[in-house]
């Protein structure tokens, strides 16, 4: 696995994500071995927050990792009505009972809320002196937002960034790779579906002996400094998602996506979901 230097650490430049898991307590034995699966695989780096299922899935990675905490680097969000200088250590705290760890190495404000940056930078400090994490950074962040924000204790930023979702080239993605900031990309895949039987991605895909949604990925890891993160839990996915780590795209096959999805020409609203 192809890997990345985020916040002083060496992670693979594909993760797993977790939106979605713990949901359903009759899948919880198969989400866990998914995760597990996905670190032997490589994929070490693991996605939560503590609105997933409303902390269940921080509770199914808590089970899966058990036992192999030193093999994992673990990231969570905190929803934004808990960053506040006493509830950030109270979320904290409530996260890492679930995920069954001492220490979160990268925790995230999931999106702008009500209390100020400021204040929210500095009970991230707090917890960082304390040992409770690692580091600290943002989620659902525009460029207007991390000038605001204008912290270089910030680690990342992670966004909604697919072919179909091309909004942050316009801006956001120039202006993190010209302050070294690394972006993590979730929902890399789009929702699937509609997007993973297009033509063009099939033919690109059998070039490769690969498939639609590796080649999603090989497209969003072309730019430097960006991580993706897609969920999968079936064990095929996983292998696949884990082996587009090594897919380049070819200057025309590029081109051609980029005919078929142009990059955004003006600014636009941040996506999110």
């Amino acid at each position: 696995m192809r890997t990345f230097d985020l916040a002083g650490s060496s992670v693979p430049v594909i993760g797993q994500g977790t939106w979605h898991m713990g949901e359903d307590a009759s899948q919880r034995k198969e989400e866990v071995a998914a995760l597990r699966l996905g670190i032997e695989l490589g994929m070490t780096l693991i996605d939560t927050a503590e609105m997933y299922a409303e902390g269940d899935a921080e509770r199914v990675i808590g089970e899966a990792i058990a036992g192999r905490r030193d093999k994992v680097y673990l990231i969570t969000k905190v929803y934004p009505h808990n960053s506040s200088r006493k509830g950030l250590p109270a979320a904290c705290e409530r996260s890492l009972q679930r995920l069954g760890t001492d220490y979160i190495d990268l925790y995230l404000l999931h999106w702008p809320g009500q209390y100020p940056l400021e204040e929210t930078a500095e009970a991230f400090e707090r917890l960082r002196e304390a040992g409770k994490i690692g580091r600290w950074g943002v989620s659902n962040f525009d460029v207007s937002d991390m000038l605001e924000l204008n912290n270089t204790a910030c680690a990342t930023n992670q966004v909604l960034y697919n072919i179909e979702q091309r909004g942050i080239e316009f801006d956001l993605l120039p202006w993190s790779q010209a302050n070294g900031m690394p972006l993590m990309a979730y929902c890399p895949l789009a929702q699937g579906g509609r997007l993973l039987k297009h033509p063009l991605l099939r033919d690109i895909a059998d070039r490769h002996n690969a498939t639609p949604a590796q080649v999603c990925l090989a497209w969003v890891l072309r730019n430097p400094g960006v991580i993706a993160i897609p969920k999968a839990v079936d064990a095929h996915h996983l292998r696949l998602n884990a082996g587009a780590a090594q897919l380049v795209l070819s200057d025309e096959e590029l081109g051609a996506i980029e005919e078929t999805w142009p990059a955004p020409l003006r600014k636009q609203h941040l996506a999110m979901v």
